[in-house]
């Protein structure tokens, strides 16, 4: 097995507090619509919105350390072997096949992973927060008399907004089933805890850095 020192401290610790507030805010959120009781209406609103606004730090931040660490990227999409690692998810996974795919720090996410990373980006995460500060802000958006803001309702800022939250709870789903498809169940998982990550073969990265790098 080859150790590679994969994903940075403050990748790790992004992830980890973004799936944390992400579910948090799936729970409150679905609790605000009424599917159970938790929290209560009110208090679950406002943990929601406190998450929401947290959730907005920790993206913003995290877009400035990727466009000054070049981290950018590695969310560049690319066709080349995608159609090998849908093949790979699809047959090759359950018949023992080896990954087509191998992670470097220069290229941490294969053609399928940045493809879907890019819908979250782009589609998901843009309908989360475009109708979420609409809905939240609506009769401050409403005062403003804008023409193009005065057609807005309410009823459909915030169906657009529960089906953006199935779409993330969706990724979210099949993120998790992904993260059990290493050499072993927990090996990605133990990846974006520890930062190595183990790869099938003798030769190791040419980007491997010493152990306990940033």
């Amino acid at each position: 097995m080859a150790r590679m020192y994969i994903f940075k401290r403050f990748e790790r610790f992004w992830h980890w507090a973004q799936a944390a507030l992400i579910i948090f805010m799936l729970a409150t959120g679905f609790e605000i619509h009424g599917t159970y009781a938790l929290f209560g209406w009110e208090k679950a609103a406002n943990l929601h919105t406190t998450a929401a606004w947290t959730l907005i730090g920790l993206w913003l931040f995290a877009i400035f350390w990727h466009f000054t660490t070049g981290e950018w990227k590695q969310y560049i999409p690319t066709t080349k072997n995608v159609v090998a690692v849908m093949n790979y998810y699809s047959v090759g996974i359950f018949t023992g096949a080896p990954h087509p795919f191998r992670a470097t720090q220069l290229s941490k996410h294969n053609p399928l992973q940045r493809l879907a990373y890019l819908l979250v980006k782009l589609v998901i995460n843009p309908l989360i927060w475009v109708s979420g500060l609409a809905y939240l802000y609506y009769n401050e958006l409403a005062a403003l008399k804008v023409p193009v803001l005065a057609g807005l309702q309410l009823g459909p800022i915030a169906l657009v907004h529960t089906a953006a939250a199935f779409m993330m709870l969706a990724f979210l789903i099949g993120h998790l089933y992904l993260s059990t498809t290493g050499h072993t169940p927990l090996a990605h998982i133990k990846a974006m805890i520890t930062g190595w990550e183990d790869a099938e073969g003798d030769e190791p990265a040419a980007n491997t850095v010493k152990e306990g790098a940033a």
